[in-house]
């Protein structure tokens, strides 16, 4: 059996990523906890009307819209806030690693980081 050999740095670089990763989520997590705790405080007594469809408000839509809604402490942005931060988390982390797989010139492995963080993207922005 041969157990591969990884430098203090590949060894420094994973556990990294996994505490990106734990932390994004965690931070997400407790976004959306505390913008719905919020939001259900103070409407959580209203009775939806589903007749009509009302789409995402217009200030959600950009970045500078949601984080000034975020700081005027509107709770449905933090709810969104926390939900973006969720769905970013691993596009990062896939950013990351292509920039250790750049540093170690892996060919292979860049280009095919480099291929699902291109769909990350394309799948976001479309």
């Amino acid at each position: 059996m041969v157990l591969s050999k990884r430098t203090k740095s590949e060894r420094y670089f994973e556990q990294f990523v996994g505490n990106l990763l734990r932390v994004g989520v965690m931070l997400a997590s407790a976004l959306v906890l505390a913008g719905g705790v919020s939001y259900l405080i103070r409407h959580g007594m209203e009775i939806p009307n589903y007749h009509f469809f009302r789409g995402e408000p217009a200030e959600f839509r950009t970045l500078t819209g949601l984080e000034t809604s975020v700081l005027s402490g509107r709770r449905r942005s933090i709810i969104q806030m926390g939900l973006l931060l969720l769905i970013a988390t691993p596009v990062i982390r896939v950013g990351f690693s292509l920039l250790a797989f750049i540093r170690q010139k892996d060919v292979t492995y860049i280009v095919i980081t480099l291929i699902v963080l291109l769909g990350l993207v394309y799948s976001l922005m479309g």
